[in-house]
């Protein structure tokens, strides 16, 4: 897995805010693809035993220098090595709204998990394959039944953000799953044209 952030605060429960690393937190920093919009997410907790599935929707720059006017005294290089935590305060920040999780045993879970996630945890972007078998059931069809809080909390980026969650489940579906995608695709196409969605 490929840790792409670390649990810097809290919106709500289960709204959560990451500070994604980069090249002085670790010897790899993650790629934009890594924590692009809609991309599933896993924040191990209780040592391995639960891991907690959430989804990327929504991305802010922190830019502490902004506004800064003042001339500069050094160069970016010589910071590098008088004051190395200076650069660190620019970064980026991912908005990750928890949707369920998943038991070492393999069961998963589409609700609002008990556990508060604490600030400097590990977050990991979660494999295709993981995503797929996360959004199966008991009986192995495909589920959204997160769907709600993704209406309820994700705001203006909420009719995007299942969209896009159709758009990568679709090539694991079968003809049958795939229809019905496709009808609730239609429908949340349907309602934000005429703006009909309440957020």
């Amino acid at each position: 897995m490929v840790k792409i952030a670390k649990i810097v605060s809290s919106n709500s429960h289960v709204d959560y805010v990451g500070r994604v690393i980069d090249v002085l937190d670790a010897d790899t920093a993650p790629g934009a693809d890594d924590y692009g919009f809609a991309q599933f997410v896993s924040v191990p907790l209780d040592g391995g035993v639960t891991e907690v599935v959430g989804v990327i929707y929504n991305t802010q720059l922190a830019n502490p220098e902004y506004g800064r006017f003042g001339p500069r005294l050094s160069s970016k290089a010589e910071i590098a090595v008088l004051s190395p935590d200076y650069l660190n305060e620019q970064g980026v920040l991912v908005g990750i709204l928890l949707l369920g999780w998943r038991e070492q045993g393999g069961a998963t879970h589409h609700a609002v998990p008990r556990q508060v996630i604490p600030v400097g945890q590990d977050v990991y972007r979660l494999s295709e394959r993981d995503t797929h078998e996360f959004h199966r059931g008991a009986g192995g069809s495909v589920q959204l039944h997160y769907f709600s809080q993704v209406i309820a909390h994700a705001g203006a980026f909420a009719v995007p953000l299942i969209e896009s969650i159709i758009e990568q489940l679709d090539s694991g579906c079968t003809p049958e799953e795939r229809q019905r995608l496709c009808v609730l695709k239609r429908s949340l196409v349907w309602q934000r044209t005429l703006g009909g969605v309440r957020l």
